[in-house]
């Protein structure tokens, strides 16, 4: 019989942070703990409106397994129970968390997956003015990989900025659905020509199927358009990648399992985050291992992180230590 309980928290952000969909000053995260009495498990999860999730209908789901998990629901009933998203999330990696620590193993152990190691990280730059962007491109040059956040007019003047900024740092974009057919065709001859070497989502989920027509210079990565296995036959010929979220997958059981069939579909992996804590980051580690491109940057946005948070260096993100979870 396992006790659930679950709150709300809040995280400042460093700074605001915009996408082309709006602009946020903090992070709102949902925690859920799962207890047998003598351990207990913890996930986090960051209900996402544009999925028409918020935080009191991602409580309100994960209160509706209530009375399933003291009757004895498991992990692998759970993703039945409920669908993919930001609530199955938060249960499935206490589940993940609750089993490491009744048996004294690690996650990644009861996976059957290799130890995970350091990965190098991604780090934002969210939507501004060329001007501004410029000048925070510049303030982190130094960082082997650089995020830019697109997705309106002026698009072409933020990636001149950038580039200007940071000329020696890798660096991706994501559009966040923020163009059309024609803006893509006219961007990315400029991304190519920048040296952008991957464009995140640049068409709608759901209107994109003008990528499966035209020249794609350079690799192209769903993100809206990817939750889970199901996503995957409609984005055969239209991406080259896919972004794997522990908030869209439902957590790191069909994380993990997209992630392979994604490989055996021919599709290059990126694992991305929602602006979450290091909570957030530790199971979407694991799925990061070896992974084509990594963007778990989510606490180095916060202006403070949770105790025992995820360390990061020149060697990347570290793994978590079991004081946090796994």
């Amino acid at each position: 019989m396992l006790k659930l309980s679950v709150e709300a928290q809040v995280f400042p952000l460093a700074e605001v942070f915009t996408i082309s969909r709006g602009s946020r000053s903090e992070a709102r995260v949902v925690v859920a703990t799962l207890s047998d009495g003598a351990h207990a498990g913890r996930g986090e999860c960051v209900p996402y409106a544009h999925y028409g999730e918020s935080v009191d209908s991602v409580i309100a789901q994960i209160e509706s397994m209530r009375d399933a998990l003291a009757q004895g629901m498991d992990r692998l009933e759970l993703q039945s129970r409920l669908p993919a998203g930001a609530a199955r999330n938060a249960l499935d990696c206490a589940f993940w968390d609750l089993e490491a620590k009744s048996a004294g193993k690690p996650v990644w152990e009861l996976a059957g997956i290799d130890a995970p190691r350091a990965e190098i990280t991604a780090f934002t730059l969210s939507l501004e003015s060329p001007d501004a962007m410029r000048e925070k491109a510049r303030r982190h040059a130094a960082r082997p990989l650089l995020k830019l956040k697109l997705g309106g007019e002026g698009d072409i003047e933020r990636l001149e900025a950038v580039r200007e900024g940071a000329p020696e740092a890798r660096i991706i974009v994501d559009a966040n659905e923020g163009w059309d057919r024609d803006a893509y065709e006219r961007l990315a001859p400029m991304l190519v020509s920048l040296g952008i070497s991957m464009v995140e989502q640049p068409l709608p989920a759901g209107q994109d199927a003008p990528l499966a027509e035209i020249e794609r210079p350079l690799p192209v990565c769903a993100d809206e358009a990817c939750h889970d296995r199901t996503s995957l036959p409609d984005l055969v010929g239209r991406y080259d990648m896919v972004n794997i979220k522990l908030d869209k997958t439902g957590g790191l059981t069909e994380a993990l399992a997209l992630k392979r069939e994604a490989l055996a579909s021919g599709f290059e992996i990126m694992v991305g985050c929602m602006v979450g804590s290091s909570l957030s980051m530790a199971p979407a580690l694991l799925v990061a291992q070896g992974a084509a491109v990594v963007d778990l940057d989510g606490p180095l946005l916060l202006a403070r992180d949770r105790e025992h948070g995820m360390r990061f260096d020149a060697d990347g993100i570290h793994p978590a230590t079991s004081a946090l979870w796994g």
